[in-house]
This record gives C-alpha cells, structure tokens and sequence, in this order.
C-alpha cells in the first residue's frame, strides 16, 4: 500500500512541470517516504499550485473542513506544502519537488535526508536544468553595471528589494546538506532571503529570522564580499526570494560545475564579463577566489572569461586591482526574457516538457 501511494505522488511530481524524474534504484521514493507519511502523501494531490482556503479544499476532497485544517497545518509544519497564515487567513497550495518541497525541508534537513537528496540530485538535476526555461536568474552585482548599460527592473538586485514588504533569512539549506555531509561550506550560511509583498508576513516564523528592509541590503553587501552569487527566479515580476550561492553547494551552480550543463541552459544571465588584457596584472584574484563556476582561465600573461560559461554575476569585477574586468550586457540577440510571472514560467515549462498539470493549475 505505502509503496503505491509513493508512486503515485511521485507521479503526481513529475507532472507538474518542474519535474520529478524515476530513477533505476528508487532513491526518489525513499525520498519521499522520509518526508511523507502515507496520508500526507495520498492528500498531496487534493491541492493546487495556486493559494486556497482550507475550506475550498475540504470541498474538493469531501472531507470536514475542521479534519482539513488540520491536516493541512500538519503537512506545512513538515514541509510538505506551502502555507501562509496571516490576520487570521490561512491558504496553502501544493509545491514541486524543487523549488519547493526539498527548500521546505530546511529544519527537517539530517543526515539520512541529506544522502538521499545527494544520491537523487545527478538524476534530477540534469532533467531539471537542462530543459528550460531556467529556474533561476543571476541579479548581477548592481554597482558593477556601468551606469551607461540600462538595466531592466528584473536585473537590478534593489529593484526586488524595493518592491519587498517583509524580509526572513534563512540558512542554505545546499550547504546545511553538504555540511552533513563532511562537506562544510567556508562561506556564510544564512544568505538566503524570503521577500515578501505584504507587511508583517513572516512575524512569528518559527525557522529564520525576519530583518528589516535595511538589513536585507546588508545581507546582500556581505554575501557580495563573500563571493556569493545572487539567484532569484527567472520571471520579470512576483520575485519572492533571492538566494546567495556558491558553487561548490547550490544545487543550481553544480548543475555547471559537476553535470556540465552549459551555463546558458541552466541560469538566465543578462550580462558577462570581460578582461582587459592591457589592463591585467595576472594576480588571479578573479579565477581563483570570485569565480563560482570556472569560467575564467589563465592564458599567457594574464586570464580571459569564457564566456559561453560566464553568469554575468558580476563578482570578479569590483575586486580587480586594477580595474581591468567589466561587465558587458550581451547583445540583443542572446539575451532572452524571463516569464513574466510565476504561472507563465510554469506554462512555459509544461510546453516544453510536454505535460498537462491542467489538474493542478
């Protein structure tokens, strides 16, 4: 019995459109069985991708609502759905495996959850981030976009935190994986930012720490020094997170490092960078501390970007000594909008994976 409903939410996973492939050993399942009771599991599918009341789903599901409600608290509190409880208003609604379901997994994340996520990650990863459109956008360094360069509201880091109400930090839950794993980051572990539309949202959050508008730039200038990139979703507006990655842990960046998928398949970058080779006193700095996914090499006398493999995030440009890196905003040609918003992302990835989620919609 347990194992037919872990197939079936599976199944259920992967028809959405962000994808939950079948491996030959199970490990997705075993997934699932750490993180779903049974219950939980045959319920999951009752939701929607889209916010409801408790009320709307108990209807669907011909349950009371009262049993509803709390079965409803119950899987937001494991991290099974996302929820949202404000002025006495609560809507929750079904998520993917990622973003989504393993992120939620933060104050769940141990040891035996960390392996199988690990295990799963080359399976998934490659369809994930290989079919397009790209989860993630790079929000570039915004001081380093030379000012004669216009950039886009959607590429400018303080655009999304302007449009921002409520502010929560969180721990990576990448590195807090990897540092299970024997891997310890040496970079900063909570980076990752929760944002917002609605004031007071995140007042009573029992995981991260709410910050003010203020304390969410610092957040960002330390990650910056840090050699952190900064990833929010790849749509043009409704951005509600920006994450600050490295890339020996985000899923994301191994996706170039360890998969080899080409950088423009798995991040939608805007800009990238360049080296002056007059300018460049081969100090290295560049390759060897800011670059998050190789693509910088050293050539006779100094380095130059490979730019089929550049982000454009910008980091290797403010900590030359001399001035000799820049970020170039790509031609018209081979810069491609994002989505407009989260549903026409999700209907743009149904298209190009050929699945009807029209059930989930």
């Amino acid at each position: 019995m347990s194992d037919t409903v872990y197939r079936k939410l599976a199944a259920i996973l992967d028809t959405l459109p962000n994808g939950f492939p079948s491996t030959e050993d199970g490990v997705e399942l075993r997934l699932l069985e750490k993180i779903f009771r049974p219950e939980d599991a045959e319920f999951f599918g009752q939701l929607r991708l889209v916010f409801e009341t408790p009320g709307q789903i108990a209807q669907r599901a011909g349950r009371p609502l009262e049993e509803v409600e709390a079965h409803l608290k119950e899987m937001w509190r494991r991290g099974q759905i996302f929820g949202v409880a404000f002025k006495g208003l609560k809507l929750y609604k079904m998520v993917p495996w990622a973003f989504g379901i393993y992120e939620l997994q933060l104050p769940h994340m141990d040891r035996e959850l960390a392996e199988l996520s690990e295990a799963y990650m080359p399976v998934f990863g490659r369809q994930f981030l290989s079919g397009g459109p790209p989860l993630m956008q790079v929000v570039p360094i915004e001081r380093e976009i030379p000012a004669e360069q216009q950039a886009l509201t959607y590429e400018r880091v303080s655009s999304i935190i302007e449009k921002g109400q409520a502010f929560l930090l969180n721990e990576c839950i990448c590195k807090k994986e990897q540092g299970l794993l024997g891997h310890p980051c040496a970079k900063p572990l909570e980076v990752c930012l929760a944002i917002a539309p609605v004031p007071g949202v995140f007042d009573g959050s029992k995981i991260g720490r709410v910050l003010t508008r203020e304390e969410a730039y610092g957040v960002l200038e330390k990650a910056e020094e840090a050699g952190l990139v900064h990833l929010t979703w790849n749509i043009e507006d409704g951005h509600f997170f920006i994450c600050n990655c490295c890339g020996c842990c985000c899923g994301i960046l191994r996706g170039i490092n360890e998969l080899g998928i080409p950088a423009g398949l798995v991040v939608n970058s805007h800009y990238f960078a360049s080296i002056d080779p007059d300018a460049c006193v081969a100090c290295g700095i560049c390759k060897d501390e800011r670059c998050q996914v190789g693509a910088i090499e050293e050539v006779e006398g100094g380095y130059r970007v490979l730019k089929e493999r550049c982000i454009g995030c910008g980091l290797c440009v403010g900590t030359c000594p001399t001035g000799a890196v820049q970020l170039v905003r790509k031609p018209p040609e081979e810069v491609i909008p994002p989505p407009k918003d989260e549903r026409a992302w999700f209907e743009e990835r149904g298209r190009r994976r050929g699945v009807d989620f029209s059930a989930y919609r």
